[in-house]
């Protein structure tokens, strides 16, 4: 129906029954108006580029009459689907003519255009196979007609009709071809230059009523994102969003190039979905059930789609009419309910008839005026969602005044009880700075007591090393001591030997003396190396990273460690582990800081391992006996970690023991401050909390991985 309208709208296209002799002289009629060339054309199925020609003799081809269609059933079809037809006539103008010459096509297949056996323009490809058929389509577009003023020339068009998904839908081609000048291309003159200008108002139309859909679509939709409850925001968005989309499908099909029939369903099916929306937006917003007619309705709806695809759409242009009367129904039964609702529908509804009523008059003002409804439809399908929009932007606004008279009564009843607030406020304020005073003091007493206690287990941590430092300048020191009085004793000697005059002996003591002078020279100095990394340990950290070897820090804290325990109980013993990643060269940290992360997990796995070394062991025979067979070991290991997961290189420092392992109800506590699993006057509780916040301090990660009975290992990531 779609195309018949078109058809007719347009003109029939390629014309009445004319003689091939004759020659149509176009001067008037194109200095009046548009000219559709609906006469003179003969036609003939085949294909034969020479029929282009104008010395092909055409006597013998047929007349085409205004009313035979293109690829359509019945006797008067000129041509079947994917056929090829060719159409001739000749035409002229005066010799005096001298504006420039332009032309329009319309078509719903694929052309080619010839004056006097050259090819001018070609609108697709025209061809007989589908495969490599091409439709196109340009009813908006103008091109120039070179026709020589004075001289009989001859138009010719070869089209190709194409193939049709769906003959029921698409059972006709189109094509139609409209010549004009410049001056009625450019006229303001409405009965002159209907062909485009107004065609384009009305396009315009279509855009404004998409712009205002899809405008309504977000706002409503956005009120319903702000204003969940009010879920009649939401359905009127979808639907406006439903007309928007049918609208959009229509302008695309006005100018597509090819077969749209699954676009023109979906914007049936578009339009059906949205107008129901409206429908039942309208019965929300008048209180009114979704009785029989609503259901009846959504049956129809379907039913229309379905028809749609086999049908032309007039089969289902009784619903708009149902429609309307349904909306007037519901709103006059509404009127005592909700008047101001029901009021906005009818002079809707009131408006959309004003409009079907006037297509007559319209269509009769066509003739002379160029004016047509089809320029107002576009706008007709604003209407109804305008109405629905308007009547939720007053409801809002009547929301919005009652929160705001209640807002008044709250601040009344507010300001009544502003004194018995105002006295609650006094006595709450003295009360509060009472209190305050007294949380001041305990956080006081809390900060001093948290300071000593941070103290305690730094000294705590430095007591660990005093011992194992001790160890380790004790050698240094008595090879110093050994290597003095043994220089003392070759002084001597030499003193002898030059009393004796034996020099060549004195010298030789003498190097014998400067080679103990450099032994004592370098224990010296190891033994200053000493006491500075203790110092360096016990002063307070500078928080300035410094590139150390971590290895060399990992394995100097493990002896120190080590020795230090075995100061304070000569019974402690235990195997050390080491495995350094050489790899891992320089890494800058904090040393203070991080010898006592080190120090204080290496301290802690001596710890654990000689606890589990005194729990004696139960044999098979129930009594208790030594645990012989279990050997406490420490290991320390370090690792550099390729990139992996969007992270680059690291470290890993792993501190491992064969202790009993940490209780599983335990694990997540440790990292606490003050929580210790020692007894007490044995630990702070600081250790592993310090430690833990050093590491993090350093952008790494302090983890620990346990099993009860068999150990625990500690593991630091720090990043290079």
């Amino acid at each position: 129906m779609k195309n018949s309208i078109l058809f007719l709208l347009l003109w029939v296209p390629l014309g009445l029954l004319g003689q091939s002799s004759d020659v149509i002289d176009l001067t008037e009629l194109l200095d009046k108006q548009w000219t559709p060339l609906t006469k003179g054309w003969k036609h003939k199925k085949g294909d034969d580029v020479t029929w282009a020609q104008p010395s092909y003799d055409a006597t013998q081809w047929k007349s085409r009459l205004d009313n035979n269609n293109i690829n359509a059933n019945g006797d008067t079809a000129i041509a079947g689907e994917n056929e090829i037809v060719w159409f001739r006539r000749k035409i002229k103008v005066d010799a005096n003519f001298k504006e420039p010459i332009i032309f329009n096509i319309y078509q719903s297949g694929a052309s080619e255009i010839y004056l006097d056996g050259k090819l001018l323009y070609t609108f697709g490809v025209v061809s007989s196979n589908p495969a490599t058929y091409v439709h196109k389509s340009a009813p908006d577009d103008i091109f120039v007609f070179p026709l020589v003023p004075g001289k009989e020339q001859l138009l010719a068009v070869r089209y190709a009709t194409g193939n049709r998904d769906f003959p029921l839908y698409n059972d006709s081609s189109e094509l139609s071809i409209q010549l004009a000048t410049i001056a009625t291309l450019n006229s303001a003159d409405a009965s002159r230059n209907t062909g485009f200008a107004l065609t384009r108002v009305g396009y315009d139309t279509f855009y404004v009523s998409l712009g205002a859909t899809s405008l309504l679509s977000i706002l409503f939709f956005t009120l319903f994102l702000f204003f969940p409850k009010e879920q009649i925001n939401g359905y009127f968005a979808l639907s406006a969003l439903c007309m928007s989309f049918f609208l959009i499908s229509f302008l695309i099909t006005e100018s597509m190039q090819s077969n749209f029939f699954w676009l023109y369903q979906f914007g049936g099916i578009c339009i059906m979905v949205g107008l129901l929306l409206m429908l039942f937006c309208i019965y929300r917003i008048l209180n009114r059930k979704l009785g029989f007619w609503f259901w009846t309705f959504c049956s129809l709806y379907f039913i229309g789609v379905l028809s749609t695809i086999v049908y032309p759409t007039p089969y289902v242009g009784v619903f708009p009419p149902i429609y309307l009367i349904t909306v007037i129904i519901l709103s006059l039964r509404s009127l005592k309910t909700n008047k101001v609702a029901a009021l906005i529908f009818i002079s809707c509804i009131g408006l959309i008839g004003i409009y079907f009523i006037s297509i007559p008059i319209l269509d009769a003002l066509d003739i002379n005026t160029g004016i047509s409804t089809k320029y107002l439809s576009g706008l007709s399908f604003m209407l109804l969602p305008l109405s629905i929009a308007i009547y939720l932007g007053y409801s809002f606004s009547q929301r919005s005044k009652s929160l705001a008279l209640q807002l008044l009564a709250v601040k009344k009843l507010s300001s009544e009880n502003t004194k018995i607030l105002s006295d609650q406020k006094s006595i709450l304020e003295k009360q509060v700075t009472e209190r305050t005073s007294a949380l001041h003091e305990s956080l006081n007493s809390l900060k001093a007591t948290q300071s000593q206690l941070i103290q305690s287990e730094k000294m705590a941590s430095l007591g660990e090393l005093t011992a194992g430092i001790a160890h380790e300048i004790q050698n240094p020191l008595n090879f110093v001591n050994n290597f003095s009085e043994v220089s003392n004793e070759l002084i001597d000697e030499m003193n002898e030997e030059i009393d004796k005059g034996d020099i060549e002996e004195a010298k030789h003591i003498s190097k014998d003396i400067k080679q103990n002078l450099e032994k004592i020279t370098h224990h010296g100095k190891r033994a200053d190396a000493i006491v500075k990394g203790m110092l360096q340990h016990s002063r307070k950290s500078t928080a300035e990273k410094e590139p150390i070897d971590i290895n060399k820090l990992a394995d100097e804290y493990l002896r120190l460690a080590y020795h230090g325990l075995r100061a304070k109980d000569k019974s402690f013993n235990a195997m050390l582990e080491t495995d350094f990643d050489k790899s891992i060269g320089k890494v800058n940290v904090i040393p203070q800081d991080m010898g006592r992360v080190i120090l204080n997990l290496i301290t802690n796995a001596f710890y654990a391992t000689n606890e589990k070394k005194k729990v004696p062991l139960t044999t098979e025979g129930g009594t208790d006996a030594p645990k012989k067979t279990y050997k406490p070991t420490v290991w320390v290991s370090t690792k550099r970690n390729p990139p992996s997961g969007g992270r680059g290189d690291s470290i890993t420092i792993s501190v491992k023991d064969n202790g009993n392992g940490i209780p599983k109800h335990v694990v997540d506590k440790i990292f606490q401050p003050f929580f210790t699993t020692k007894p007490t006057g044995e630990g702070t509780g600081l250790g592993l909390s310090m430690s833990y916040d050093i590491v993090k301090a350093h952008g790494g990660e302090l983890k620990v991985a346990t099993k009860d009975g068999e150990g625990s290992v500690f593991i630091i990531h720090l990043p290079l």
